[in-house]
């Protein structure tokens, strides 16, 4: 690679400040479907592995595990040179996971790239994780093109004629097309939609070297007809020479894709709430290399002799070595110690890194992914990046040598950091340190991580699933919760919120916090789903999915001991009282209050336990409900052994929601609990004589059946240490 590095070296400098051929784009797809298999091929293009070796090599795939489960644990940037019309493009390109595991990974790339190549296997077709990344994608209104993969297959497995084949690809399209009318920004529903005729739409098989599309196809005079009979004639490298998928996709994405400079005058509206007016915001939305620096992580990995290094998205300004820089919404500051662009598993040391850019930085030890870095004091940050899905299975952890302690709980304060899908706990009340992720096989890998990047020798619990709370219905009265004191009570009801209330604040819609910005659009969004007015004008505090209302009137020193209320809220919503869980969707409404005069008497001590005793009294008397949570299977397999497979959904409490087939291969979606996943990959694959394809995707949470629910409750309770009966309502009431 070193010769190639040499030219990189010379020819990118020059070509990051040429913003209208810059590229910012990410392949993002369906687990298995050929992502690093097409991304090895686009790296041949640029001469950076041999042509013989692109699709074998998994390039990007350069975590022993990813290589061990074939399979993209992590994201993977490089950055490429395309010719196209005479004109050089510099293609800054992140490979992404398909696991629904490792979804927090693509949640996190859309926000650094401005389009996306959405891959689909032509035998399998749009899978539940394509509409999920889809999603991803729309929603920070990245524009994507439709890459076909496998063709190869679609013709020689599922035995398809040239006139099916054309068939196969329209209903693959409209589908595609069918998700972005669904999904994207309103008004860019018609001009994001794919098409064969323009060269949105692209065929090909990764592992074959071949592409083409219609431009292409007019072009070169490679016909339909010409790719079946090559295929099936086993002439698939004299195909590749004559459609050469490097073209062929980078031609789409130059052609397609926008530059940075169209793409920031919409994108930093959506992704940034601060002032479009002032100086950072006129930089961000011009692409300004010359104004000040605003600069997103979006992703953290460890590099064992470089240690920290953060890659994110240059919005405005430039990033250079030395400079000292601010993290929004902290006092700190770093400086920068080297500036550099990945090149897969290798990093193209530079002197800056300006605008529309993708940049890996050493030297921001602060900062975390999702961190706001600038020369602005007091830069408002970027939106939040709103993962799809959140941890649901937990394991204990705990080192097998106890001196090791220290280094344990540092490394995992160092994974949560790699991965904001981790939520680690350490609990030194209870001495447990808890690591909850997406699934069994996320928190496998971050075990495998911490024993063998970490070096750290770590005893592991069996994995635990994470349940919710909830209540059953409206509590019949108010609550009333005393302080120990005997001066101050809380009266509080609680009750289910609207579904649509959870959804908006799930997506962002309605921020959490105690400090709204537009408290009169947060009012006008809850009026339009479904609270009553006077109601949502108090709306007082946003925690997880619930939410706080004040309806009292007039209430003497309420406003001076309302933050202490708002603290017994946030206990209260992260544990619950039936078994310690999280709680769910609830509307607390604090209707009256009687307090004490004098402040002495209304301190922490007393106003806490007491609100927190009237909503966990009020929860109570509504009736408390366990919520479990579902993940959405989907499971291809060959005809002959099908009905293992549906006999093990069913046998772990699946809901099989639709079967289809095409050709020989059978897909069965069901809807699972995640409790019952545990070891489910070895059992289907002996019930289907390893001929089996399966994915999951979270299906959020639902409530827990009523004949599980003590014997769950109790062995949670037993778990975290407490009696395993919950308290009754009188307990509450003191």
């Amino acid at each position: 690679m070193g010769h190639i590095r040499s030219e990189l070296a010379q020819a990118i400098p020059a070509m990051m400040h040429q913003l209208e051929n810059i590229r910012n784009i990410g392949i993002v797809a369906h687990i298995h479907h050929g992502k690093t298999t097409l991304s090895d091929n686009l790296l041949a293009a640029a001469g950076m592995i041999s042509n013989e070796l692109a699709g074998k090599q998994l390039y990007l795939n350069f975590d022993e595990q990813e290589q061990a489960r074939l399979l993209t644990i992590n994201n993977a940037d490089v950055t490429i040179v395309h010719p196209y019309e005479g004109k050089d493009y510099l293609i800054n390109l992140i490979d992404t996971p398909g696991h629904v595991d490792f979804g927090g990974d693509v949640t996190r790339a859309m926000r650094a790239v401005d389009g996306a190549v959405v891959l689909v296997c032509a035998v399998e077709g749009v899978m539940a994780q394509t509409e999920t990344v889809l999603r991803q994608a729309l929603r920070e209104k990245v524009k994507p093109v439709l890459f076909i993969n496998k063709v190869d297959r679609a013709i020689k497995e599922l035995k398809l004629t040239s006139e099916s084949m054309q068939k196969r690809f329209v209903s693959i399209i409209s589908e595609v097309n069918e998700l972005i009318r669904r999904m994207a920004p309103p008004e860019y529903v018609e001009s994001w939609q794919v098409k064969v005729e323009n060269g949105s739409v692209a065929f090909g098989s990764g592992y074959e070297n071949w592409a083409i599309s219609f431009p292409y196809m007019q072009r070169s005079k490679v016909t339909f007809k010409d790719i079946f009979e090559l295929v099936s004639t086993g002439r698939s490298k004299e195909l590749a020479t004559k459609a050469r998928i490097n073209d062929v996709v980078f031609d789409m994405v130059v052609r397609h894709l926008p530059s940075p400079l169209e793409a920031q005058k919409y994108r930093i509206p959506h992704i940034w709430k601060g002032d479009l007016s002032s100086e950072v915001g006129r930089a961000m939305l011009a692409t300004d290399p010359n104004g000040p620096l605003a600069f997103m992580i979006t992703d953290i990995t460890m590099d064992p002799n470089a240690g920290e290094i953060a890659t994110g998205r240059v919005f405005s300004g430039r990033l250079t070595k030395g400079m000292e820089v601010l993290l929004a919404g902290t006092k700190s500051k770093n400086r920068v110690q080297h500036v550099s662009l990945f090149m897969g598993p290798e990093r193209l040391m530079v002197d800056e890194v300006g605008a529309g850019n993708i940049a890996a930085v050493i030297g921001l030890t602060d900062a975390f992914a999702g961190s706001t870095v600038s020369t602005v004091p007091d830069m408002v940050q970027f939106e939040e990046i709103r993962h799809v899905s959140e941890p649901v299975v937990t394991v204990a952890i705990e080192p097998k040598h106890m001196g090791d302690l220290p280094k344990l709980i540092e490394t995992m304060r160092k994974v949560a950091k790699e991965d904001a899908s981790l939520r680690v706990e350490i609990n030194n009340e209870t001495g447990e340190h808890l690591l909850s992720g997406m699934g069994e096989l996320h928190l496998e890998i971050t075990q495998y991580r911490i024993v063998n990047d970490y070096h750290v020798d770590i005893t592991a619990s069996k994995p635990i699933v994470v349940y919710r709370e909830t209540v059953a219905g409206k509590s019949p009265e108010a609550f009333e919760g005393k302080s120990p004191n005997k001066h101050n009570r809380f009266y509080i009801e609680v009750e289910p919120l609207p579904a649509a209330v959870v959804k908006a604040i799930q997506e962002g819609e309605i921020a959490q916090g105690k400090s709204f910005k537009d408290i009169k659009t947060v009012v006008n969004k809850l009026v339009e789903l479904g609270i009553d007015r006077d109601e949502a004008r108090g709306i007082t505090a946003v925690e997880g999915t619930n939410i706080l209302f004040d309806d009292t009137k007039g209430i003497q020193y309420l406003h001076e001991t309302m933050e202490l209320i708002i603290d017994a809220f946030k206990e209260a919503m992260n544990r619950g009282p039936l078994a310690a869980e999280k709680v769910y969707g609830l509307k607390v409404r604090l209707v009256d209050a009687k307090l004490h005069e004098d402040s002495i008497h209304r301190g922490p001590g007393q106003v806490i336990p007491a609100a927190r005793s009237a909503i966990y009294g009020a929860m109570t008397t509504a009736g408390r409900v366990l919520l479990e949570p579902l993940s959405k299977v989907t499971v291809n397999v060959p005809q002959d052994v099908l009905s293992g497979a549906t006999r093990e959904l069913q046998r772990r409490r699946g809901e099989i929601l639709d079967m289809n087939q095409v050709g020989d291969l059978n897909t069965v979606v069901a809807k699972v609990p995640v409790a019952e996943l545990f070891g489910f990959a070895s059992d289907l694959r002996s019930s289907t004589a390893g001929k089996v394809l399966w994915s999951t995707e979270s299906m959020g949470f639902e409530r827990l059946p009523s004949d599980m629910q003590a014997a769950v409750v109790a062995e949670v309770r037993t778990r975290r240490g407490l009696k395993p009966e919950p308290y009754d309502a009188a307990y509450y009431a003191g």
